[in-house]
Parts: C-alpha cells; structure tokens; sequence
C-alpha cells in the first residue's frame, strides 16, 4: 500500500492543452507571376451549402430576389436588346441576373458568356458553371482572359478574351484577381447549429424510443441472439413482448429531464448571428421575433441600403461590360413612412433603443 503522503501531490499542466483562442493570418491572391492562374476549388463545397442549409438558400434567394427587386428599366432600345435574350434558352434578363448574382453571393464570382452577331450586337448572355472558369492575370494584375474547363476528361479548356465574358466578382479585396463569398464567414456557424440540433434530436429521440438494456439469465449465444431477434422485431412493429418470469430484466436507458443542458438558447443564438452576419434581417425571410414596429422599420432600412448598393454595382457593371444603361428598382421603400412616424412622434418621444433593436436580427 503506498504511503498516502499529501506532499507527493504533483500538479498536471492544462497550459499545453488549453489555448487562448487566435484569428488564422491570411493574404491576397494577387497576380505574382507572369501568368497567374486561379480557379475556385471550393465551389462544390459552396453549392453543398445552398442545396442543404434551408436557411442559407434562404438568405442567398431573398438577397437576389430583392437586388432583382421588380426588374431592369431602360430606355426603348436597350430594353428591345435585353428583351430579346434568352441565356439557355428559356431565360429572361432579369432572371440572368437574378441567377448571376445568387451565383456571386454563393460562391464569390459569377460568369456568363457576351455572345453577340457579326456586328458586335448583343444577341445573348449564357450563364456558366463557376466551378470549371479558371482566371489568367498578367504580372500586372490585370485579368487577360477566362478559360472554361472541360468537364470531359482529355478534352481542351475553352479560352475567352476578357470581352468575352461577363464577370460579377463579390466583395474583392486588395489586389485579388477574384471576389470572396461570404459562405467561408457563416461555415461555422451553419456547422455548429446544425450540430446542436442533431444532438438535441437524438436525446428527444431517445425519449420517445430508449435504448433498452436486457439481461438475460443466459449466457449463450443461440439463446442471446433468439430473444435479441424476437425483442427486436417486437419494437420495430410496436407490439408488446411476453417472456417468462424472472428470465429477463429490462432496464430504460432515458435521459432524465433536466439533466443536459438546454441547447434552445444556443441554437437561437447561433441562429441570430447567422442573420447577422448573412446581412439579412429575419424579418426579411418571414421571421418577427419580438421586435418593436419601429425596430423592424429600422433593420427593413438598413436592409434596403445593402441591397441598393449591390443594385448600383450590377448597374455599374452592364454598363462597364456591356455598354447598356439600365437601373433597378427597389422593391418597396419604408424610408418615407419612417421619417413621417419620427416626424409625427417628435424626436423626444423617439425610444434610442429602437433605432438599432433591428441589427443582427
């Protein structure tokens, strides 16, 4: 037996194993070389998002929807241009653009193909697939063309002059040659949501259907695996079982009530930092939570800003890539109803709370 003495206690070192959390470095991808080439590895993953996460395909559709807001006006002869385009075949303008910027806010770059007649007339703008374009920047980091790569095996890119495409690039930093999606800022919070809620199902799911532990008075294995074949098909069909007394012991393997902790607070948090990094307010996708009137006009006007700035940026570049003056409306504005409300309410009756109540909501 050993001595029991209190002055042999030795102490662990948690330093090693517990780190302060930090911030990873990152840099530009600039052009560096006579030739650089960039493609986006991670689109697939992207797109993993869009198909799966019901709230992300949420944001990316209203943000485009509401860009998009009741479609382009021009004048006569550049609304007959764009009216008579068709991207695939079955497409309208609005509805390219509508696809293009979905496709920028997903994956941080979108392409589609200017194709026009002998004259250099626009006849038409194909939307491609983010996930085969590849960018070629000169040591100036000036873009010099596009490639499309081929997505049958053997076969050549397809290379297009820089005229040739028309390029949505999101959020570019610096010096980069490509734009940045802001799926990589709501990765982590999309994972850990979803993780908590797949916890959370499978206790709530153990509660409704507990783990059974049986003993038996047997130890072997044709008897064992009788009785396991027959208690199993017995809770699959949710009929009762009948065994002789004292043969077997069932006990319920259930989660008591309030023994874990309860992931509801965490996951709507998880949730509201979600919207509030998307940009989006939930009111927007059709959630009201507990703000007040005069909150939800407040985040529906900080909406309204992020979205006209992103329609002045497609206006901007129709009429960089594709000489056509256009411009798009947005939806509706409460901008006009809220400096009425504060007119009529004077600003001494003006909550100071509820004009920042709607961020990150």
């Amino acid at each position: 037996m050993g001595e029991q003495d209190i002055a042999n206690a030795t102490a662990s070192d948690l330093g090693s194993a517990m780190t302060d959390f930090a911030v990873p470095t990152s840099s530009l991808d600039g052009a560096e070389e006579k030739k650089t080439r960039w493609w986006n590895a991670k689109w697939s993953q992207y797109l993993g998002y869009y198909r799966t996460i019901p709230e992300y395909a949420a944001v990316m559709d209203v943000k485009s929807t509401w860009t998009i807001g009741k479609g382009f006006t021009a004048d006569e002869e550049t609304t007959m241009i764009l009216d008579s385009i068709r991207g695939f075949g079955k497409d309208t303008f609005n509805s390219i653009l509508e696809n293009l910027n979905r496709t920028k806010e997903i994956g941080g770059d979108a392409y589609a193909h200017i194709i026009r007649d002998d004259e250099e007339n626009l006849i038409n703008l194909k939307p491609l697939d983010p996930q085969v374009m590849v960018h070629v920047a000169g040591s100036d980091g000036l873009l010099e063309s596009f490639e499309q790569m081929s997505k049958v095996k053997g076969k050549k890119p397809k290379k297009f002059k820089i005229e040739e495409i028309f390029y949505l690039p999101r959020n570019r930093i610096g010096d980069e040659i490509h734009g940045n999606t802001m799926s990589s800022r709501l990765a982590e919070i999309i994972l850990m949501k979803n993780e908590a809620m797949t916890d959370w199902k499978r206790v709530l799911h153990r509660n409704v259907d507990p783990l059974l532990l049986i003993k038996l008075n047997t130890d072997k294995p044709d008897k064992i695996n009788a009785i396991k074949t027959k208690v199993d098909a017995a809770r699959g069909s949710g009929d009762n079982m009948y065994i002789p007394m004292d043969t077997v012991e069932v006990d319920a393997l259930t989660t008591a009530p309030n023994s874990t902790l309860n992931p509801l607070p965490w996951i709507t948090m998880l949730n509201d930092l979600f919207y509030q990094t998307a940009q989006v307010p939930q009111i927007i996708v059709g959630g009201t939570g507990s703000l007040t009137e005069a909150a939800v006009k407040i985040a529906y006007l900080a909406f309204q800003q992020t979205i006209e700035e992103e329609q002045l940026f497609l206006e901007e570049q129709i009429l960089a890539q594709l000489n056509l003056v256009v411009s798009l409306e947005f939806p509706a504005s409460l901008e006009n109803e809220l400096l009425s409300d504060q007119k009529k309410d004077g600003a001494e009756n003006i909550d100071p709370s509820e004009t920042t109540a709607g961020e990150g909501q």
